[in-house]
């Protein structure tokens, strides 16, 4: 059953599912999916008596900001700050965190600068905190390509061809980002109700602007984005997550980000899965995370 509840600056959409006194699991999307990415994880979760919880985020679905004046930022310390609420709203103290892309980096920012929060963490992607001052360097021409959709966020041009074919464009995404994974219309269907949420392509724009150093970000963040700047190391135990056919992800995905682990830490790399791991292969994204509990 959909729920709503209070966290910060947002009226946070969320699922719930398991019993509520179960070893609590937070379960984050990224962009552009939605928290039906995660339709086939949760009973998996649910019937091992954990507590899951699978919100929307900012700018998707029925998550609503509560202030026309709130600023509408992507950033990832504003991602984090909200993974932070929640998780104060709904009493939880420490949660096992598991995410990609955008659900992914938050996951990542509050295990590194608040551990006390997080039992474990799953990121596909391994190692998902921006490093914004580098971010203007260049890439190999072979990675490069892969973030075109983000440099054609940058341009005004970029932010109407989203708004004018939202659909089309995030369609498009699910297929060159997981080449293998034959989704059907119906699945497509069922998340993309979500990017009609009205804060979407502000949103949107604003995060793959501001990783770029392009815009200035919320002021109410901007100490932890301060704090990010340093790549923060990250202690609690973790599982990175790559899709071997992920069709974004740079050159050996997460291959050498155990540098940036301190703690328990394992990679997985899953065979013929793109981009979208617990929708492509939820077994194995579910056997992740109960092995971290």
């Amino acid at each position: 059953m959909l729920k709503k509840i209070q966290a910060g600056v947002l009226e946070v959409a969320y699922f719930e599912d398991g019993p509520p006194a179960g070893p609590p699991v937070v379960l984050l999307h990224g962009f552009p999916y939605d928290v039906h990415a995660y339709d086939q994880v949760r009973p998996l979760l649910a019937s091992k008596s954990c507590r899951v919880i699978t919100p929307y985020l900012r700018g998707y679905g029925p998550t609503q900001f509560f202030s026309a004046s709130t600023p509408r930022s992507g950033q990832q310390a504003a991602l984090a700050h909200d993974l932070l609420a929640l998780l104060d709203a709904l009493g939880i103290s420490s949660a096992v965190l598991a995410g990609y892309d955008w659900g992914g980096r938050a996951a990542c920012i509050v295990a590194a600068l608040w551990p006390d929060r997080v039992h474990a963490l799953v990121s596909v992607g391994g190692y998902n905190i921006q490093d914004i001052p580098g971010a203007a360097a260049p890439v190999r021409p072979e990675d490069e390509y892969r973030y075109w959709y983000q440099y054609y966020f940058h341009s005004e041009r970029g932010r109407e061809g989203l708004a004018r074919y939202r659909r089309e464009f995030c369609r498009l995404l699910w297929r060159l980002w997981s080449p293998t994974w034959k989704f059907s219309d119906e699945s497509f269907d069922r998340t993309a109700v979500s990017f009609d949420n009205p804060d979407f392509v502000d949103v949107v724009i604003h995060s793959y602007r501001h990783r770029y150093g392009l815009v200035p970000g919320d002021p109410e963040v901007e100490a932890t984005e301060q704090r990010l700047t340093l790549q923060p190391l990250i202690s609690v135990p973790s599982i990175a997550i790559d899709g071997r056919d992920d069709g974004v992800a740079l050159s050996g995905g997460s291959a050498d980000h155990h540098r940036f682990f301190t703690g328990e830490y394992e990679r997985l790399v899953i065979p013929d899965v793109g981009h979208n791991p617990p929708q492509e292969a939820p077994q194995d994204f579910a056997e992740a995370i109960l092995s971290l509990i």
